[in-house]
């Protein structure tokens, strides 16, 4: 079969995401590409984030947070992002979920991604610029996002989150994603973070990018890894709705 009848197989299907354990996430075979995969995605997750902020136009609801956090903090936006993380962390324990690589990684190398890439990229003077950053942050977002899930090494942080309190109350992803991301999206604006027109965008956007590059980029894992994960692991194609990290799948379960 041709790349490109495959490429169109896979955008045809929804994604299969096994939610593993953290010890089967690094048995599940493939481990090279799945952690290049993973530092790819979280550092191009870092750039695109980067580029949101210089634009000035608006941020995504996590990210309003985080700066408006930096307004008061005084230190980088990618130290706000990294410790913010380790605090999400900390409310994962009631939820009795156990981090992945994935998780711990995300929480790290995008908040130095950010920063790195902030002192290289310098702030547009003009109004096509600042645009031409936004939306090629919103589509390198959605591409970096697929690029690390696809990767099958666990949620980030906020995502498991998310999926965590889904699972603990029974209340859907949708649902709970959409007061998680008001609640910080308003305490970031009370703080001070840049609500704007980047903000819509983002929030109408992101779901469908990273629904088009999800199935094209998740890594198949061998048969093997659904033994690891018992007959009850694999859910079902589960629609990929938006971000922070933002995605309608499966969180780790504890191991």
């Amino acid at each position: 079969m041709s790349p490109l009848r495959l490429a169109r197989r896979r955008l045809a299907r929804r994604v299969d995401l096994a939610p593993m354990t953290p010890l089967e996430q690094v048995r599940a075979g493939r481990t090279g590409l799945r952690l290049t995969q993973l530092l790819v995605g979280l550092v191009l997750y870092g750039v695109s984030m980067a580029m949101l902020l210089r634009s000035t136009l608006g941020l995504d609801p996590w990210d309003v947070f985080h700066q408006g956090i930096q307004t008061h903090w005084g230190v980088s936006f990618g130290t706000v992002v990294i410790v913010t993380s380790f605090v999400v962390l900390l409310l994962w324990v009631p939820l009795r979920q156990w981090p992945g690589l994935g998780t711990l990684l995300n929480a790290i190398v995008i908040g130095l991604a950010t920063d790195a890439t902030l002192r290289q990229l310098a702030a547009p003077e003009h109004l096509g610029g600042r645009w031409s950053l936004l939306l090629g942050g919103i589509v390198l977002n959605g591409l970096a996002g697929a690029l690390y899930i696809g990767s099958q090494f666990g949620p980030g942080p906020r995502d498991g989150l998310m999926t965590g309190l889904a699972r603990r109350t029974g209340r859907s992803i949708r649902l709970v994603r959409t007061i998680l991301e008001l609640t910080v999206l308003a305490l970031g604006w009370v703080l001070g973070g840049t609500v704007g027109v980047g903000t819509v965008l983002y929030a109408v956007l992101i779901g469908p990018i990273v629904q088009l590059f999800l199935p094209i980029l998740t890594v198949h894992l061998p048969s093997a890894a659904q033994d690891l994960a018992g007959p009850d692991s694999v859910a079902p194609g589960l629609p990929v709705d938006g971000q922070h990290e933002r995605e309608d799948v499966a969180g780790s379960r504890p191991a």
